[in-house]
């Protein structure tokens, strides 16, 4: 993987987080501690990972987009679970 592959994804996921950190400076329903921050940059940052992997491994479109649906589904999924708890495991901390 190269240096600038690693930069746009860090640049992505950034980003993405500025969203709550934002929302937290206008409104108390968004209250995220560190650790909220740093799991979900972890989840973000290795989801992005995967998707390069399957960008360079993988040779077909069709296993692509499989491959990367996949990712997405799973990312979604932890997300809500750690966000409400949709399937009540211990997980979220419900």
């Amino acid at each position: 993987m190269r240096t600038k592959d690693l930069s746009v994804i860090l640049f992505i996921v950034a980003t993405i987080l500025l969203i709550p950190l934002l929302a937290m400076q206008f409104t108390n329903e968004v209250n995220w501690s560190g650790s909220d921050f740093l799991v979900m940059g972890s989840l973000l940052f290795l989801s992005g990972l995967a998707l390069q992997f399957v960008r360079y491994r993988l040779k077909t479109r069709k296993s692509r987009i499989i491959a990367s649906s996949a990712i997405l589904l799973v990312l979604f999924i932890i997300w809500a679970e750690l966000a409400v708890g949709i399937l009540g495991t211990p997980f979220a901390g419900s």
